[in-house]
């Protein structure tokens, strides 16, 4: 949209979040028009129709998700301003994120003042990353870890959704039911992490999560 002012499009399945969000940036005077959608399957039509300057996009969404919409906006339009604005404040989301093509991560957590720097960032050309969110350079976890990053990394969007489920202990029928898919369907996800990450059980998902900081010990 062109205007002086930076037009938003909220993604976040939550009406009280995107209510409050709306209620956030109305306040800033360098923000315009305000959009939502409530699910990451309606972005690329409404993303094309409306062009909107910067997209505040959830990754823990039914359906989709917010890693594979990022993904596909970002293949849809690589110009595409993506801020992720979540309440995952790992390390590994962020990376996740980011490579899937978003310019900025804020936390939930965050300050009203934080979402809207970050907005104002992004829409600028340049990157934000919440300072909370970025882990310390001498970290020799961080380091020591690279390797399961790497494994991490062949994992889709989807699959990473599935993993993180699967970590946390949920069943196949609980993650089918979570995120809007057939029992069949997760299964096959599973399998395929399984193999990708060269481990057996469920057990072992939860092992690496914990190492990668996706879930806590």
């Amino acid at each position: 949209m062109s205007s002086n002012k930076i037009s938003v499009l909220l993604v976040d399945d939550h009406e009280v979040v995107r209510a409050g969000f709306r209620m956030l940036l109305s306040t800033q005077t360098f923000i315009g028009e305000i959009m939502d959608v409530n699910r990451g399957e309606l972005v690329g039509q409404v993303y094309e129709r409306l062009q909107p300057d910067v997209v505040v996009m959830d990754l823990s969404m039914p359906g989709m998700g917010g890693l594979e919409t990022i993904r596909r906006l970002h293949k849809q339009d690589a110009q595409a301003v993506i801020l992720v604005y979540s309440i995952h404040d790992e390390t590994i989301y962020v990376e996740r994120a980011l490579q899937a093509g978003a310019k900025g991560y804020v936390s939930k957590n965050s300050a009203a003042e934080v979402l809207a720097e970050a907005v104002k960032t992004v829409a600028g050309g340049k990157q934000y990353i919440e300072q909370t969110l970025l882990p310390e350079v001498d970290d020799v976890r961080y380091v020591d870890i690279a390797f399961y990053r790497e494994m991490l990394d062949l994992l889709s969007p989807r699959e990473f959704d599935v993993f993180c489920r699967l970590a946390k202990g949920m069943t196949a029928h609980e993650v089918a039911a979570d995120l809007h898919l057939g029992y069949k369907t997760v299964a096959n996800y599973s399998t395929q992490i399984k193999s990708k990450l060269n481990v057996n059980t469920a057990a072992d998902l939860a092992n690496i999560a914990v190492v990668l900081g996706v879930i806590k010990p």
